[in-house]
């Protein structure tokens, strides 16, 4: 059986950036994955620049000239207003960004392997993992890096999983002149919202949440988007003169918002895994990483310490999960249940006009500060 330093579950934003930093620090680090690089995700494409300083320290060099520092608003009923970002961000595609994390993360030793893990089992101080080709590895610690669901919070009883989700996401990139590069947008519609942003191809990511008992009433998606999505103007005018780029969108069902815990039976979560990153939260993707850079810098002083007390190490990771991300997600939810209703956007959008601060204080919340080095 293989032995590593740490196993990360899951080859995403949080997973390759831990196996970065980690192996960095010396660390022997094999990454899971259940999907060869590069592949498309379901994802804003929005990355706050509040983590390019840690990710330039980890030898990261994003390609993407694509500069976003204002925000659009809008609602069908055809209200609009723009705000400026307190960080700015840029637009880089999930294709793209985690194909850079995994070529870094290879070429500076990281171990691969594509396959589906099946188990997850710790006894006396030490995990294994199993996985679907019957491999098994060990180490003393494991990353849970595997996103908004799978079958391993099933094997761990995570009781989220036992809740129906009622959201749905949809994304696909599409071909849109004159979009403008330095915008990202926020489009409520009936039961949902949609975010709009240029990617570093040029193309613009449209990807969007929407309330599943909203969108199981017609199913097809392009009659979803005609029908529904399209009585927001500036939606209708961007499906009318776009053209898709995918042979069809991709989407992922049974969203949750559900609590979930930082560490589970043992297991250290970063991202979407240890507790469902908002859309609305200032960037899920910025997020992520941010999380991985807490899960690290906690794991390579375990793995440097004369006596390793793993009670403090999840102890002080669920403190700093909730010190550093716990505003942000409940702004996100709040925010979100504004843009859902109708009467509220309204009320919302009446105050922004009178008093443009409040929102900006708003949006704010949403977003972090610059990561520290």
């Amino acid at each position: 059986m293989a032995m590593y330093d740490v196993i990360c579950i899951g080859g995403g934003l949080a997973g390759l950036t831990a196996s970065i930093h980690l192996r960095k620090e010396g660390h022997s680090v094999l990454v899971l994955e259940k999907e060869s690089y590069p592949h498309h995700k379901v994802c804003g494409e929005y990355l706050s620049k509040e983590v390019l300083p840690y990710l330039s320290s980890l030898d990261i060099d994003l390609p993407s000239e694509v500069e976003i520092d204002t925000l659009e608003f809008s609602t069908p009923k055809d209200h609009t207003l723009k705000i400026e970002l307190p960080l700015g961000a840029i637009g880089i595609s999930r294709f793209t960004l985690d194909h850079t994390l995994y070529l870094r993360a290879f070429s500076a030793g990281v171990e691969f392997s594509f396959c589906t893990v099946t188990s997850v089992d710790f006894d006396k101080d030490l995990f294994t993992v199993g996985t679907h080709t019957g491999e098994l590895y060990s180490a003393p610690y494991v990353l849970g890096a595997y996103g908004k669901r799978s079958g391993i919070d099933r094997y761990l009883a995570r009781p989220f999983m036992d809740a129906k989700s009622p959201w749905l996401a949809v994304k696909a990139h599409y071909h849109y002149p004159g979009f403008p590069p330095n915008l990202v947008g926020l489009h409520s519609f009936e039961g949902g919202y949609a975010g709009l942003s240029m990617t570093e191809s040029k193309a613009v990511n449209f990807c969007y949440l929407v309330s599943y008992d909203r969108f199981q009433k017609i199913r097809d998606i392009d009659q979803f988007n005609n029908s529904i999505v399209a009585k927001n103007p500036r939606l209708a005018q961007f499906l009318q003169e776009s053209q898709i780029l995918f042979d069809r969108p991709l989407t992922i069902a049974q969203v949750s918002f559900a609590s979930k815990k930082p560490v589970e039976g043992h297991i250290i979560m970063c991202g979407d895994t240890a507790g469902l990153i908002h859309p609305l939260c200032g960037n899920g993707m910025a997020m992520a990483i941010h999380s991985a850079k807490i899960a690290s810098e906690l794991l390579n002083r375990q793995l440097r310490a004369e006596k390793p007390d793993r009670k403090r190490l999840e102890k002080d990771y669920s403190r700093l999960w909730n010190k550093t991300f716990g505003q942000r997600i409940r702004a996100g939810q709040y925010l979100q249940r504004l843009l859902l209703s109708s009467a509220a956007t309204g009320i919302l959008f009446n105050i922004a006009s009178r008093s443009p601060g409040t929102l900006k204080r708003i949006i704010s919340r949403t977003h972090g500060k610059p990561v520290a080095i």
